[in-house]
C-alpha cells in the first residue's frame, strides 16, 4: 500500500508541477520539457515480417497470425 501512495504522490506531484509552469508561464509559453527531463512518446513498431518452421515441419508466418495475440519466447547461447 505504501508503494502505491508513494506512487500517487509522485504522479500529483508531477502534474502540479506541470500545471504550476503552465499557469507562472502564461498560456503563450510552453514549458521547457526538454529541461524536465520528460521524453516524447514514441508509437510502437509494427513487427517485421517472418516466418519460423514449428514442430510439425508446418511453416507459420506472422502474417497469418495477424488479429490474434502472439507471444514468442526466444533464447540464445553464445
Amino acid at each position: 500500500m505504501l508503494k502505491i501512495v508513494g506512487f500517487m504522490t509522485r504522479r500529483i506531484t508531477v502534474v502540479g508541477l506541470a500545471l504550476t509552469l503552465l499557469t507562472v508561464g502564461g498560456a503563450a509559453a510552453a514549458p521547457d520539457f526538454a529541461s524536465l527531463q520528460v521524453r516524447p512518446y514514441q508509437p510502437p513498431k509494427p513487427a517485421p515480417a517472418f516466418a519460423l518452421p514449428g514442430l510439425d515441419g508446418n511453416v507459420t508466418r506472422l502474417a497469418d497470425l495477424r488479429g490474434k495475440v502472439v507471444l514468442l519466447f526466444f533464447w540464445a547461447t553464445w
